[in-house]
């Protein structure tokens, strides 16, 4: 569960390229513990947010905190804190792949204690292939590697960018487990990703940010109230199919079976999902009609 400390304070993030405005005043916080996803489609802002937590890009304006540090000044042991999985990683090629994480927890033992390499290979799938050159691992393989590299040090915060493409679906099922274990420990996850049953089933909270701001700021279940003001009905009755879209669908159900009785049949009542209410602001906001979409999320998660 997650503390009431901020690991994450963001106020009035500005970024500007030349002319360009990316960040427009962004704010938000994270606890510990806590695991944020934060979505938005391409070029929305993601990764520029993602790089000044890190430190590696300096912001144009606002106030950023993380673990009690402005980024822009962290120092080693600052880093030693921090893990980091990118999309993808610089090449190892000629490491084996235990050579190269016990490497990497050298460098983390000064300033806290790392994992163990055999249960980090064994979390991360990999312990079949600890002796094998990096050079030599397939795709895949190589994702759990980048995934066994970022949690290496023990972070406080990880930071997730993508962190399961690539992953079979057991893997996948094991990767979330350990986000969670990790959070249960009481690291803080912040994680990216374009898969959004992803990010309703791991995160406690999620941004989404678009053209600059972020517009909404919520459970997936908050998120989806937006969308949940109508349902969608489908019935099949003497062999014909129905749809209908309604505000009251309990009411609309109960007055079908009132009046068809044993008759229905194949009955399916729909909500509008988190991927029905990302979708819905992704319309919006290419339409034009930014304003109204931002007011709308909004006014859902306060």
């Amino acid at each position: 569960m997650a503390g009431d400390e901020a690991v994450l304070d963001v106020r009035g993030l500005r970024m500007r390229y030349g002319t360009n405005d990316v960040l427009k005043g962004v704010d938000f916080q994270a606890r510990r513990g806590e695991v944020l996803a934060l979505l938005g489609p391409n070029g929305a802002g993601k990764t520029t947010t993602i790089e000044i937590l890190e430190g590696f890009r300096m912001r144009s304006a606002g106030d950023v905190s993380v673990l009690g540090v402005d980024p822009a000044r962290g120092d080693e042991a600052w880093r030693a804190r921090l893990g980091v999985v990118l999309q993808s990683w610089r090449d190892h090629g000629k490491w084996k792949v235990r050579d190269l994480l016990e490497y990497q927890a050298m460098h983390y033992a000064q300033y806290r204690e790392p994992w163990d390499i055999d249960a980090l290979v064994d979390v991360v799938g990999l312990a079949e292939h600890a002796e094998k050159r990096v050079s030599r691992l397939s795709g895949g393989q190589r994702r759990r590697l980048d995934v066994a590299i970022g949690i290496v040090g023990r972070p406080e915060l990880l930071i997730l960018d993508e962190p399961t493409v690539g992953f079979d679906p057991a893997v996948r099922r094991e990767f979330h487990d350990l986000v969670h274990q990790l959070s249960d420990e009481d690291a803080t996850v912040l994680l990216t990703t374009h898969d959004l049953a992803e990010a309703e089933k791991l995160a406690d909270r999620i941004l989404i940010l678009a053209g600059g701001n972020v517009i909404a700021d919520g459970s997936a279940d908050q998120l989806s109230l937006r969308m949940a003001t109508e349902a969608e009905i489908k019935w099949t009755l003497h062999g014909q199919r129905f749809v209908h879209t309604t505000t009251e669908a309990t009411k609309f159900v109960h007055d079908l079976f009132k009046q068809h009785g044993d008759d229905v049949a194949d009955l399916e009542v729909r909500r509008g999902s988190l991927e029905d209410t990302y979708m819905a602001m992704v319309r919006e906001f290419e339409s034009g009609n930014r304003d109204t979409a931002a007011r709308d999320f909004l006014e859902v998660t306060r």
